[in-house]
């Protein structure tokens, strides 16, 4: 049986004005850009790595 992936739940809880212009756009990479708009994603190195770079404007929860 194939094992079922994990994802994330992403929700933006802050502005990415006045931050670098690489935040915002991974922001958009991962689907978000205004507050309280939250996107599912699947767990894998490459969104872990988006994540990352803007763990300070979005909060992340297992799913």
């Amino acid at each position: 049986m194939a094992e079922a992936k994990k994802t994330l739940r992403v929700t933006q809880v802050k502005s990415s004005i006045g931050r670098a212009a690489d935040q915002g756009k991974t922001l958009k990479a991962l689907g978000l850009g205004k507050i309280g708009r939250s996107v599912e994603q699947v767990d894998n190195e490459c969104v872990r790595g988006m994540l990352f770079k803007v763990k300070h404007l979005v909060e992340v929860e297992e799913i």
